[in-house]
């Protein structure tokens, strides 16, 4: 029967990123992954996702700066660029854009507060009606290169990751501290300690881990949803694609819209749009079927129509992706008698992930929690 005193379940940005952290501080890790990494029907799949500072809190604005010199710290040690850099706006009125202005400023983020008329100047292929923020330093995550760095520093610190490994129980050993995986096939492997990192798939895993039933009870309603995404291509091209776009957050009282270069995953044609958590609620991320939303698209043709003359209105590509929300946004990083759930939350936790990997490990190693991560206080302030 194999062993190690770690076990990471999953082998996306949040798992692996765990598994870096824990095999570089010298501890024995196995990664399982239900079936392969950055797996397409997860959370962590894909070249476009948004690295960005623009958040109204100082403890998130602070979060994205720590969670940059570990992404700049994984570059280095990989050898791969795995933030392209775009900039990005912050406009609409429910975004105040000058709140985020000051945030930054007392963060020491580079950024320009601008109106709407030099807004429209610099970036004509948007259609900006009011007040905009401009931070440079702001970029686009290649999602699946960033798993592979991870884990591949991970191996090379002695981690070993075990794919097609679908966790089907997690039990106690009896009379002796540690837990019994089973998994397919009748393979067993036993750990020390367990982190479930399974992004939309965690609520299904609950009721398979020997929680205690105060720490379970504490633990926040996780919601998880399945989002349209649409790709639009560019009314004209540009010498380097998407060199010439910025990723921005458009937040009205009617409308909460993310953009950004689509990557690769569309052929580097045009421009990805999404609402921010309008899709249909599932169970967990078993119960996804795949079908992109028509009245989604609908209305992001309409958008498109209607604020950026940069695009055609004409998708080209579309797909779904899987989002994973705790009432308040925050992560759940939390530990309880040999297990720790790791949860950054999609939407919100991919420019976190290398940085989240870290607070894991500190925490499934002993460590005390960030309070502002533990099941107990997400519970209370949800």
């Amino acid at each position: 029967m194999e062993s190690s005193t770690y076990v990471v379940i999953g082998a996306g940005l949040a798992g692996a990123a765990t598994a870096w952290h824990l095999a570089r501080s010298g501890h024995e890790v196995s990664v399982v992954e239900r079936t392969t990494p950055a797996a397409a029907d997860g959370s962590s799949h894909g070249s476009a996702r948004i690295f960005r500072y623009g958040h109204d809190e100082p403890f998130w604005m602070d979060l994205v700066v720590r969670a940059r010199a570990v992404y700049d710290e994984l570059e280095a040690v990989s050898g791969t660029r795995l933030i392209t850099p775009t900039g990005s706006l912050d406009f609409g009125a429910r975004r105040q854009p000058a709140l985020l202005a000051r945030l930054m400023a007392d963060a020491g983020v580079e950024h320009e507060l601008l109106t709407a008329a030099q807004a429209r100047q610099r970036w004509p292929q948007l259609a900006i009606d009011g007040e905009a923020l401009w931070h440079p330093a702001a970029g686009v995550i290649d999602a699946e290169p960033t798993v592979e760095a991870m884990l591949e520093q991970a191996r090379r610190h002695g981690a070993r990751v075990l794919t097609h490994w679908p966790v089907e129980g997690v039990e106690r050993l009896g009379g002796r501290a540690g837990f019994r995986l089973r998994g397919p096939g009748g393979q067993t492997l036993e750990a020390g300690h367990v982190v479930v990192a399974a992004g939309g798939f965690l609520p299904a895993l609950l009721d398979r881990l020997p929680l205690p039933a105060g720490f379970r009870a504490s633990l926040p309603a996780l919601r998880v949803t399945q989002e349209s995404a649409v790709h639009f291509p560019f009314a004209e091209p540009f010498a380097e694609p998407g060199a010439a776009w910025p990723t921005f957050i458009h937040d009205t009282n009617d409308l909460r819209i993310y953009c950004l270069p689509g990557g690769r995953d569309a052929g580097d044609r045009g421009q990805k749009i999404a609402e921010f958590g309008t899709g249909r609620p599932l169970g967990s991320a078993y119960d996804q079927d795949g079908v992109v939303d028509t009245a989604n698209v609908a209305r992001l043709v309409e958008y498109v129509r209607r604020h950026l003359p940069g695009l055609e209105p004409e998708p080209y590509a579309s797909t779904t992706c899987l989002f994973t929300f705790t009432p308040t946004d925050d992560f759940l990083v939390d530990s309880a008698d040999g297990i720790t759930l790791v949860s950054p939350c999609s939407g919100h936790g991919a420019k976190f992930a290398p940085l989240v990997g870290q607070l894991a490990a500190h925490v499934a190693t002993g460590g005390v929690p960030v309070d502002r991560f533990t099941a107990a206080a997400i519970s209370r302030a949800g």
